[in-house]
């Protein structure tokens, strides 16, 4: 096995100082993990973004047992930075940093020899060559760059033993199966054998507290992935406390409540997510969700059924009113205006098709292209829409995401079959997103 090589650096897309966002993923992708395989190094990455920024014991193992780091310094990362600081107190050396390079690094690390580098990685294969040569000279030179170790005079590193370091090896390579195990459960067909897969796999854990989070909240998705929405609802109560509580938890635990009927509950758990840290897409959108089921399943009483339409289009509007960048709960407050007859669809759509066309300037997803859809069904552009479900399919990659856009698409053709339009094509489009 390669010597080890963890990267401190934020997930997804992170606005910078400048309200610029800057696309982590692929700063990692295209240009951090290449450079380190080519220097003869593994690269292995943070689950930060995966488990809330919390830093649990795995954390403060990989900082401290891996022989090698790069730490990405861009948008003044405070966990990053945290991150650092215990590295340069455990490790003397072999720490590169890197920044983009209109970052403005704070005073106190702003002397470290940091490779900068363009965010658009124009000149990428310059950059990857820079890094990795970065690296061959800490494997071979050893050169102290702990500001900590460079400026205090006579201070020992810590005495990290071998044993430690190869039982947390054999770790790292154990978490790496597991998750390749998930990987491939998620991909067993039916549903139904995935899932016993999946809770195999879960017993053969054991214990969940000396368990990478990374690997908990892989397999908490595995189980969205195949539908096992009671298993989520279990796994939750068996994590930490502190994982539990992670926004990222509480939300998915909102949605498999509202998936197995429990919603009251999964309302409590998404109000709470609210109350704590304001209203957000992803948490206005699962709980616009449990709104619509309310409206759906209490379709015989009008009156209420009226006022959980209100109550999911509000949630769906807030949603998108808190980041125009996602343009779900946007289209879904479209869809249902244009089911209740709301006046302010016409004023919305539009702000919807440019959210979403603008965010698929830099990167495409399956609800990307769903939105696209759902718009072109509004919008009763029957051509396009065609054109669109095979985009929609291509880019589909759980079975539960062409159920939800299913959903929506049936209440649309409900609602035009009651005022006596044709809608045929309709159901055949519900039909390709059902197979």
């Amino acid at each position: 096995m390669n010597p080890l090589c963890f990267v401190l650096m934020p997930f997804g897309s992170k606005k910078d100082e400048n309200g610029q966002l800057i696309d982590f993923d692929k700063i990692y992708s295209d240009f951090i993990k290449p450079s380190i395989e080519d220097a003869g190094l593994e690269p292995i990455r943070a689950d930060e973004e995966q488990i809330g920024g919390i830093i649990h014991k795995p954390m403060y193992e990989r900082l401290m047992l891996c022989e090698y780091a790069v730490a990405d310094l861009s948008t003044a990362n405070a966990n990053v930075f945290y991150e650092l600081g215990i590295r340069h107190a455990i490790r003397p050396h072999s720490t590169i940093s890197i920044f983009s390079s209109d970052t403005k690094l704070p005073f106190d690390i702003n002397f470290l020899r940091s490779l900068p580098y363009d965010r658009e990685l124009s000149d990428l294969e310059s950059l990857k060559k820079q890094l990795t040569e970065k690296l061959l000279h800490a494997k071979k030179e050893k050169h102290t760059d702990s500001p900590l170790f460079q400026l205090v005079d006579g201070l020992a590193p810590s005495n990290i033993e071998h044993i430690k370091t190869d039982v947390f090896r054999e770790r790292v390579e154990y978490n790496k199966t597991i998750k390749s195990q998930l990987k491939s459960a998620r991909e067993i067909k039916p549903k139904e054998d995935a899932k016993v897969v999946l809770k195999n796999l879960h017993s053969s854990l054991g214990t969940l507290s000396e368990i990478e989070a990374g690997v908990i909240i892989d397999l908490f998705l595995s189980y969205r992935a195949v539908e096992a929405y009671s298993e989520m609802v279990e796994l939750v109560s068996l994590m930490s406390k502190p994982l539990q509580q992670t926004v990222m938890v509480q939300e998915q635990l909102g949605f498999a409540l509202n998936r197995v009927g429990r919603r009251k509950e999964a309302i409590e758990v998404l109000e709470e997510v609210i109350n704590k840290h304001g209203k957000n897409s992803e948490t206005c959108g699962i709980l616009g969700r449990v709104y619509k089921d309310y409206w759906q399943v209490n379709s015989s009483n009008e009156t209420l059924a009226k006022g959980y339409l209100k109550k999911a289009i509000q949630t769906y509007l807030d949603g998108f009113e808190s980041d125009f960048r996602d343009a779900y709960p946007g289209i879904n407050a479209v869809t249902l205006m244009d089911i209740s007859g709301d006046k302010r669809k016409d004023e919305i759509l539009p702000v919807v098709t440019y959210a979403v066309k603008q965010k698929m300037k830099s990167s495409a997803d399956y609800w990307d292209y769903a939105t696209l859809l759902e718009l072109a069904i509004l919008e009763n552009n029957q051509e396009k829409a065609q054109e669109l479900i095979s985009d929609v399919l291509v880019h589909v990659k759980e079975d539960w995401e062409k159920k939800t856009t299913a959903n929506n698409i049936k209440f649309i053709r409900e609602h035009r079959e009651s005022k006596g339009l044709e809608c045929a094509w309709l159901t055949e489009i519900e039909k390709k997103l059902n197979l």
